[in-house]
C-alpha cells in the first residue's frame, strides 16, 4: 500500500493519519478537508469558544511542528466532490483527482436548517470555528437570543449565552431539552436546571416562521402564535451525515456510510466518526455516534484494520461515552440512554443533583447516565457490557 487518503480534516480525520504513522505506515499520506483551517476540536466551540473563555488556536487539535512530524499532503480549503472505488481515486473540486490505495472517510457531519429565515442577518448555525467566532462577535452586543433545537448543541449555546447575561429562550418540539438523549425524567432536570438560571424554556413547540425586519432577523413565530423577539436565533436542530459527495459512488449509503463490523464499506475504503454508520452486537443493530469520544476510537480501529487487511481486521463495538457541560453541571453518559427505556436513580438523588442512573430496556441495563458523578458513574460501566439483567 502506496498511496492512503484521508477524506475529512476532523478530529476522526487526524486520528487515523497519525495512527497510520504509529502502525509504520510510510507512504504517501494525503488529507483533504474542505476549511482552510488545520483539524481542530468541536465540543468547545458551543462553550469555551463561544463564551471567549479559550482563543481560536487553543481548539487545534495539533499544533503545526506536530502537523508536519505526520509528513502529509495537506489540501485543506479543498472539498471532495466524488468517489471512484473501483478506480481508487478521488475527485476534489477544481477538478483534480486523486489515486489512492487505501481511503479513510471522516467527513462528519452537517448542520440541518430550517426551511426560511437562514437569509436573514442574525440568523445562525454553529458547526465551524468560524461558525463560533461569528455567533460570539454578536453575542457580545448583548442581543435577545432564541435557540431553535434543545438537543446537546442547543442546551449548550443556551447555557453559554445565559452565561454571557442574555436574554435567552430555548425552543424544541420535544416534551424537554436531551429528550432523545437521556429520556424524559432526566431532561425534565435539565429543563429546570435551565429554568434555574434565567432561560425561558419553551417545549413542544415548532417554528413556524422567522420574521426579519430591513434584512435582519426580528422574531420567532410558534405555532401556538406566540411571537418571540429575536435579536439573534441559533438553529440546532440536528445534523446529517456529509455523504453528499460520494452519491453516485456505489458506496453503501444510509443514515451515513455503512460499513461492516470493521469499519470498512467496501475494498480498501473505511469510515470513521460521525459519518460511520456499523453494526454493534450491544445495539442489536446498526448505529451511528454523534460523540468525541467515538470519533478517536473508531479511527484508531478503522486505520488499524485498512492497514492489515480484511482477513486480520478487528471489530469495532465499544460501549459508547458522550457528555455535555451546562452551567456548573456535568451530565455523562455510558451506554445507550434511550427515551422509551425505564431510568432508576442508584447512586445519589434527583434534588441534590448528584447522582447516577441506570437505564433498563429489555429487562437489561443498557445505559448509565452521571450527573455531576463521574467517580460514582464508572462503577457501573460493567452492567453495560455484561447486559446486566434487571
Amino acid at each position: 500500500m502506496d498511496h492512503i487518503v484521508v477524506v475529512g480534516a476532523s478530529a476522526a480525520g487526524l486520528t487515523a493519519a497519525d495512527t497510520l504513522r504509529r502502525a509504520g505506515f510510510a507512504g504517501t499520506l494525503t488529507m483533504v478537508g474542505d476549511e482552510l483551517r488545520p483539524p481542530y476540536d468541536r465540543p468547545p466551540l458551543s462553550k469555551q469558544v463561544l463564551a471567549g473563555d479559550w482563543e481560536p488556536h487553543k481548539a487545534t487539535l495539533l499544533q503545526e511542528n506536530a502537523i508536519q512530524r505526520l509528513g502529509m499532503q495537506l489540501k485543506l480549503g479543498r472539498r471532495a466532490t466524488g468517489l471512484d472505488p473501483v478506480a481508487r481515486t478521488v475527485d476534489l473540486d477544481g477538478g483534480e483527482r486523486i489515486g489512492y490505495d487505501g481511503l479513510i472517510i471522516a467527513t462528519g457531519l452537517r448542520p440541518q436548517r430550517l426551511p426560511f429565515g437562514h437569509d436573514l442577518a442574525g440568523v445562525h448555525v454553529l458547526r465551524t470555528l468560524d461558525d463560533a467566532l461569528t455567533l460570539r462577535a454578536q453575542l457580545l452586543g448583548g442581543p435577545r437570543v432564541v435557540v431553535i433545537g434543545a438537543g446537546f448543541l442547543g442546551s449548550e449555546i443556551a447555557a453559554t449565552a445565559r452565561g454571557l447575561g442574555l436574554d435567552v429562550t430555548l425552543v424544541d418540539v420535544e416534551a424537554t431539552p436531551l429528550a432523545r438523549q437521556v429520556g424524559p425524567k432526566i431532561g425534565e432536570l435539565v429543563a429546570q436546571m435551565h429554568r434555574d438560571h434565567g432561560v425561558e424554556v419553551r417545549m413542544r413547540r415548532h417554528v413556524t416562521d422567522v420574521i426579519g425586519q430591513n434584512g435582519r432577523v426580528a422574531e420567532v413565530v410558534l405555532d401556538d402564535g406566540t411571537r418571540l423577539a429575536a435579536d439573534v436565533v441559533v438553529v440546532a436542530i440536528g445534523s446529517v451525515p456529509a455523504t453528499d459527495w460520494l452519491t453516485d459512488s456505489g458506496i453503501p449509503l444510509g443514515d451515513g456510510v455503512l460499513c461492516d463490523p470493521t469499519c470498512q464499506a467496501v475494498a480498501g475504503v473505511y469510515a470513521a466518526g460521525d459519518v460511520a454508520n456499523w453494526p454493534h452486537p450491544l445495539a442489536g443493530g446498526r448505529i451511528r455516534l454523534e460523540q468525541r469520544a467515538n470519533a478517536t476510537q473508531q479511527a484508531v480501529i478503522a486505520a488499524k484494520n485498512l492497514l492489515v487487511g480484511p482477513n486480520r481486521s478487528l471489530p469495532y463495538a465499544p460501549i459508547p461515552f458522550g457528555w455535555t457541560d451546562q452551567y456548573d453541571t456535568k451530565i455523562q453518559i455510558h451506554g445507550w440512554c434511550p427515551p422509551e427505556a425505564y431510568a432508576e436513580v442508584v447512586d445519589g438523588d434527583l434534588p441534590s443533583r448528584t447522582f447516577v442512573a441506570l437505564y433498563y430496556a429489555g429487562g437489561r441495563v443498557v445505559g448509565a447516565l452521571g450527573w455531576n458523578s463521574p467517580r460514582a458513574l464508572l462503577q457501573y460501566r460493567g452492567h453495560i457490557a455484561q447486559h446486566t439483567a434487571v
